[in-house]
């Protein structure tokens, strides 16, 4: 009998880690042919979630925890539950239910037909966010779809259930800036594209601001792209040629009117406008430059603290 693993990241979440569990395992006590064991990643919460981590694998069987140090992201957490994931099969789920598990049966029976090795959901609609976060999300598929040739889909979400070869796959690409919804795509493979209407959250607040969205969106186009670099080049070479240009003519006017080469504030205006620039091309290059100064320092990706469940291996990376 197949295992699938249920990797599940949760940062402050006791308000929906028992309602999760209870609705998932309902779920998944009516999949044939597998058996599933769920890996909650506690991502440093300073809440009673590592609690109740541990009340539910004292309590229910195929239940395991892992615990980082300290806060280190979403995508760590991911990173470190797969790594931990036994199974044939492995899922990535958020804990807010926001994921409907009801998914799951179509998902697992598209990958074990043996035509795709992942089934992942991407959302038709964002009813109930914001009008502004929504917009902001639609243009930066758009924008990073158009900059990369790495194909990320419009409301693709994390939850997805991979084959084994896959989740090799995805834990060989162990950068330190992890943008998944990129190395997902990035690494290949058929993919089944499962949709569903976007779903409230189950209890508690979302940890993802507007500012940390932005922030993430930015990692995810400095990492599966170096068209701003390109955009930087191009807009430099552009103002160089208009400058040239804006001499010859100063100079040809000054030449055939004479007194002319005056206006004091039309020329701070382009020097601010041109400084301006100049700090908008050098903020691009400092962004990858910091993105690889990360890199060199081959920092882990997190730092277990504890761990626990059935057989629960203690590994940091």
């Amino acid at each position: 009998m197949a295992l699938l693993s249920i990797v599940v990241p949760c940062y402050n979440e006791e308000a929906t880690v028992e309602t999760f569990y209870a609705h998932t395992s309902a779920v998944c006590a009516g999949l044939d042919g597998v058996d599933v064991e769920f890996i909650f990643v506690d991502d440093g919460s300073t809440d009673r979630t590592l609690e109740l981590l541990r009340r539910l694998a004292e309590e229910k069987p195929g239940v395991r925890w892992l615990s980082f140090s300290r806060n280190f992201g979403k995508e760590a957490a991911m990173y470190a539950g797969l790594e931990h994931a036994r199974g044939e099969l492995a899922a990535v789920m958020d804990v807010d239910l926001q994921d409907p598990p009801e998914l799951l049966p179509e998902m697992l029976e598209l990958v074990r037909g043996g035509e795709y090795d992942c089934a992942a959901v991407r959302r038709v609609d964002r009813k109930g966010e914001p009008l502004i976060r929504s917009w902001f999300a639609r243009k930066f598929y758009k924008l990073i779809n158009k900059m990369s040739r790495t194909e990320i889909v419009d409301g693709a979400r994390d939850f997805r259930l991979m084959t084994r070869q896959m989740v090799d796959a995805v834990l060989r690409v162990g950068e330190y800036n992890r943008f998944s919804k990129g190395i997902f795509s990035w690494v290949g493979f058929r993919t089944k594209w499962v949709e569903t209407e976007n779903v409230e959250r189950s209890g508690g607040e979302s940890k993802w601001s507007f500012f940390k969205l932005l922030v993430y969106a930015l990692d995810g186009i400095i990492a599966f792209s170096t068209a701003p670099l390109a955009v930087a080049s191009i807009l430099g070479l552009a103002l160089c040629a208009a400058s040239f240009f804006a001499i010859i003519f100063v100079i040809v006017r000054q030449l055939v009117w004479g007194g002319s080469a005056f206006g004091w504030p039309s020329m701070v205006c382009i020097i601010l406008f041109l400084s301006g620039i100049q700090l908008f091309c050098m903020g691009i290059l400092g962004q990858y430059l910091a993105k690889a100064y990360l890199e060199v320092k081959k920092r882990p990706i997190y730092i277990l603290r504890e761990s626990g469940g059935e057989h629960c291996d203690k590994r940091e990376t």
